[in-house]
């Protein structure tokens, strides 16, 4: 397999869920701003959306978007206990938790990275933002995982997307909850050895 990826966007989900499970898996890296691959091919000619993930299978298939992705991965590698089993009304809690990751806190993000969005505009995002933090951080107290003891593709996800707070100057302060958690997931060796590779962290 080949994953398609942006250093530190939402394909480091993915990134991290293939190195969580132990997957053969070849990284190639997308110019997003230019629509090329690493390797000088057209992206779109791999993704027509043209944004990443996109994750290319041993067949010649390629699929695309994050929480599907990450389903797919851990259904591929059972053993890993990534996911709840298929049918379970656990699995239906994981799609809850994809869903609301994606449409909820990682869109959320969406005003912020242009920056021609105006000044209210911003601050209503974060804002929002902040009503998700007050979500996330009352069903993260006293567990350490979303699932409580239990690492998924949904924790991948979602300290994927609180990775760029950072980024955005949001202080996780007020929500110490998060701020434990977001430490708690960078520590795992998966996701040192991911951020090591697409360089957002020091070899």
């Amino acid at each position: 397999m080949k994953l398609y990826y942006y250093p530190g966007a939402c394909s480091l989900a993915a990134h991290i869920v293939l190195r969580e499970a132990n997957f053969p898996f070849e990284l190639e890296q997308v110019d997003l701003a230019a629509g090329k691959t690493a390797s000088g091919a057209e992206f779109r000619t791999v993704n027509p959306k043209g944004y990443v993930p996109a994750l290319l299978l041993d067949d010649g298939q390629v699929l695309t978007e994050d929480q599907v992705i990450l389903q797919f991965l851990a259904d591929l590698k059972p053993e890993s206990e990534l996911a709840p089993p298929l049918g379970s009304m656990e699995r239906y809690r994981l799609m809850e938790w994809l869903a609301f990751i994606a449409t909820e806190v990682h869109k959320a993000f969406g005003p912020l990275w242009n920056p021609t969005t105006p000044e209210a505009t911003r601050q209503a995002a974060i804002a929002l933002l902040g009503r998700r933090f007050d979500y996330l951080a009352d069903c993260l107290r006293g567990r350490d995982w979303l699932f409580g003891d239990r690492f998924t593709v949904a924790d991948a996800y979602l300290c994927t997307v609180l990775g760029w707070c950072a980024y955005h100057k949001i202080d996780l302060a007020p929500w110490p909850v998060l701020a434990e958690y977001l430490g708690r997931v960078s520590a795992r060796p998966a996701v040192q050895q991911a951020m090591k590779a697409e360089g957002l962290i020091p070899l």
